[in-house]
């Protein structure tokens, strides 16, 4: 089994049981961070840790438990995150002398366990800050689109390069607004003037292969920036039919997982206006 069915198994095995982990809020509205460097996970090993259902957010390799003088405790699994890797590949015919041997990137994966698996490592004491608005996330965003309010439906226009939403008020709640607006800010980051994503520059079908890759790109982001801004995810929508179409999607292409949480994660970088370093 490959590292893409690995993943994939494994998140569809929980959208068996009924949980779609970019609808599940954040543990303690904490991302998943490594233990010793702090740094938080990325892309789609966020989703994969933080549906593990673990208390705490902090993860570790057998080698830094043992590092760090703890003990994973009996019986415990440990949870597989994948990472990119390149292969140099030689010219064996020597037609090309001195050329840059090819390079292809391969996807990998390795095991890490929560802090709640082990035993003899204290809890660090969180640095997350109280609260960090989602207003600071949308006024630091470079290059932010437009953002109209009216009407009864929340969209994002490539052609005129504008967010349009219902009133805050005429949702039920703050939260529920600025979820809305994460997500189709993420779309908004695929313009031409900001990452060009083909998936929405090239998208025009509803329901398409391209359209359902774009929108599970923007549900990842959304849930990243909810998560960042201390917010929980307020539109959770586990009917059955929402859940047979992703899953549908999820297997007739078993690496949509992880490139739309690539693609999602380039996203927020950007409308955090930050370059984050790899977990």
């Amino acid at each position: 089994m490959n590292v893409y069915d690995i993943i994939t198994e494994r998140i569809l095995s929980k959208m068996e049981a009924g949980i779609i982990p970019w609808r599940k809020p954040w543990v303690n509205m904490e991302l998943p961070k490594n233990y010793l460097t702090k740094r938080e996970y990325r892309g789609i090993n966020l989703f994969i840790l933080n549906m593990a259902g673990h208390t705490s957010p902090y993860w570790l390799t057998f080698k830094q438990v043992k590092d760090c003088k703890g003990h994973v405790k009996m019986s415990e699994q440990a949870t597989p995150i994948v990472y990119w890797t390149i292969i140099e590949k030689p010219d064996t015919d020597n037609t090309d002398i001195g050329k840059e041997p090819e390079k292809t990137p391969i996807l990998r994966y390795y095991n890490v366990f929560n802090l709640d698996q082990t035993s003899g490592i204290q809890e660090p004491v969180s640095e997350r800050e109280e609260s960090k608005p989602c207003e600071r996330i949308i006024l630091n965003m470079p290059q932010s689109p437009k953002i109209l309010h009216g009407g009864n439906k929340a969209f994002y226009s490539v052609k005129e390069d504008y967010v349009k939403l219902p009133a805050c008020g005429q949702f039920e709640k703050l939260e529920f607004y600025y979820d809305v607006l994460f997500h189709e800010l993420v779309h908004c980051t695929g313009h031409a003037s900001r990452l060009n994503r083909p998936s929405l520059m090239d998208n025009n079908n509803f329901g398409s292969e391209i359209y359902g890759y774009e929108e599970l790109t923007a549900e990842f982001g959304a849930a990243y920036l909810c998560g960042y801004a201390g917010i929980e995810r307020q539109t959770l929508d586990n009917s059955t039919s929402y859940l047979q179409s992703w899953k549908e999607k999820i297997q007739a292409d078993k690496k949509l997982l992880i490139r739309a949480a690539s693609a999602a994660q380039k996203a927020v970088d950007f409308i955090l206006n930050r370059k984050g370093e790899q977990e």
